[in-house]
């Protein structure tokens, strides 16, 4: 992760713990802003869950031994996806929680000599430890991470699973009852892969990505 990666999360975990350090204040009773959902003391982010969201990832392939790229690819694009979770209180304020999501990517790069690398599709599946503030929970989240991805040598391409981690941080914030916006950050590190190219390269991708979502209680 390069110093840019490591200033990015932790200006966003800084900002999460900001967020809940002033969600604090609504633990005590106080009249509910307008546009916001009063879900109580403690409690209102157990269950299970469902979303989408939409966002912006950008990364890098490499090719430690330069058998298909000549140096590190800069990659770029949208992805869109669906994420399944729950969360549990289990203790005042304090909620654990796992989420799991897939997702369509179109992050992806080229070199001028015919050479591209393209992140087809990303998941996770990850644990949550998150603030309960009432109409507000930031949180840290982490876990495995495996993406597909298809590299290409002019009319020549092969496609490659990557397994690996990942770990960000996140706000989710209450609008209805059922209903919660998910803003969230994070960083993924899909490790090497092999692929069946001329020279037989290891390429090794990550991403970071910067999402925005829709989940619904049920």
């Amino acid at each position: 992760m390069n110093r840019f990666s490591l200033s990015l999360l932790a200006g966003v975990a800084v900002l999460s713990m900001a967020s809940a350090a002033s969600a604090a204040d609504l633990l005590v009773q106080q009249p509910s802003m307008p546009g916001f959902v009063d879900m109580g003391s403690s409690g209102g982010w157990d269950g299970a869950y469902i979303g989408g969201f939409v966002g912006y990832g950008w990364g890098t392939a490499n090719d430690d031994a330069a058998a298909f790229l000549a140096s590190e690819m800069d990659l770029t694009g949208w992805t869109a996806g669906a994420t399944l979770g729950a969360n549990f209180t289990v203790t005042q304020g304090f909620v654990l929680g796992a989420a799991g999501d897939l997702a369509w990517a179109g992050i992806g790069g080229f070199e001028p000599a015919s050479d591209d690398v393209d992140i087809n599709w990303t998941g996770s599946l990850r644990g949550k430890a998150g603030f309960d503030g009432g109409a507000f929970m930031p949180y840290l989240t982490a876990g495995l991470a495996f993406a597909g991805a298809t590299a290409s040598n002019g009319p020549t391409d092969s496609t490659k699973m990557h397994f690996g981690w990942t770990a960000g941080a996140g706000v989710e914030v209450a609008v209805a009852d059922q209903i919660s916006l998910d803003v969230q950050y994070r960083y993924s590190d899909y490790g090497a892969a092999t692929y069946d190219l001329p020279g037989n390269p290891k390429l090794d991708l990550n991403t970071h990505a910067v999402t925005a979502g829709v989940n619904f209680k049920f």
